[in-house]
């Protein structure tokens, strides 16, 4: 009887992880506020009441959508960026992963920007969840850039967020250019944009900056693997 149970749940668990999966990829397309029930039973052949078993309401559907896309951003962009040393080259592998992820969402969309077109004057749990997620994910550059400035790679009267504040409108311009204008060479611009802004802020001493040293490495690296709330907020 156990093993029927265990079977029964893992198999619920399986077919949430696909709702959830196609979800992400309607609302890349269409918005959040375009994700349907309806539209989503239509994709995974199911009945309503079938997709509604998995998730109480509509709202919540959303919001799972909204945690799997914060998910996959964390394995693509924080966590890869996060065995980099500590400083200026985190941050650079920050943004440069961050460009790559928008490349691959020219085709089908950001939530994080349409979402902020979508509910930016819309209260709600839907909106607290993606702002709370931008701000985690902004919070985390911050604290990168704090880091370049107490190593020495960047200057030290150098505004923490006001570079990441330019760091988010060279994102938001390469996506607005690439997928809205579709003008070519918006990656190269953007990447241009970055080096210049980084040469703009750049400590004069920064060749002499102090290696960070491997135990600090290390420390980080555990701190990742920790089990958090938030790998963004907590580790950066």
């Amino acid at each position: 009887m156990a093993d029927t149970t265990s079977k029964f749940m893992r198999k619920g668990e399986l077919t949430r992880a696909a709702i959830l999966d196609v979800a992400l990829s309607l609302a890349s397309r269409d918005g959040l506020e375009g994700l349907t029930i309806g539209l989503l039973a239509d994709r995974m052949n199911m009945s309503k009441s079938g997709v509604f078993a998995h998730f109480g309401s509509r709202e919540d559907l959303q919001i799972e959508v909204l945690k799997l896309y914060h998910h996959h951003f964390e394995q693509e962009v924080f966590y890869p960026s996060m065995k980099e040393p500590r400083g200026l080259p985190r941050l650079q592998s920050m943004f440069a992963r961050w460009v790559k992820r928008v490349t691959v969402e020219i085709a089908s969309g950001c939530i994080y920007i349409s979402g902020a077109v979508e509910y930016d004057d819309r209260p709600g749990a839907i909106r607290e969840e993606l702002v709370g997620m931008v701000q985690v994910w902004q919070e985390a550059l911050h604290r990168c850039v704090v880091q370049a400035i107490e190593m020495g790679h960047l200057a030290p009267d150098t505004d923490p967020q006001q570079l990441v504040y330019e760091m988010y409108g060279l994102i938001l311009a390469l996506h607005h250019d690439a997928r809205f204008i579709k003008r070519p060479g918006s990656v190269n611009r953007a990447e241009a944009g970055f080096e210049r802004l980084i040469k703009s802020y750049r400590s004069t001493h920064s060749d002499n900056a102090t290696t960070q040293t491997a135990a600090d490495d290390h420390d980080d690296q555990s701190a990742v693997n920790s089990n958090s709330k938030s790998a963004v907020k907590k580790t950066a």
